[in-house]
């Protein structure tokens, strides 16, 4: 279980800030849960490259849940 969840479905725009600005709200050991409705595969790059790790899922057709972690 995570401890955040962002749903940037319900993001009005482009939700890359959003991730970002919750990802630096994180405490240590602490994991957020993005919810997508597409495989968000740009943003792999940029969570490696600031030290995260990941794990993706698909629930539904339209549905992707992301486990983001501090590496």
């Amino acid at each position: 279980m995570a401890d955040q969840t962002l749903d940037v479905r319900k993001v009005d725009g482009e939700p890359f800030d959003s991730i970002m600005t919750a990802l630096e709200g994180l405490d240590d050991a602490e994991t957020l849960e993005l919810v997508n409705s597409f495989e968000p595969e740009p943003l792999y790059f940029v969570l490696d490259q600031r030290g995260f790790s990941h794990e993706t899922e698909q629930v539904e057709e339209d549905e992707w849940h992301v486990r983001i972690e501090e590496a």
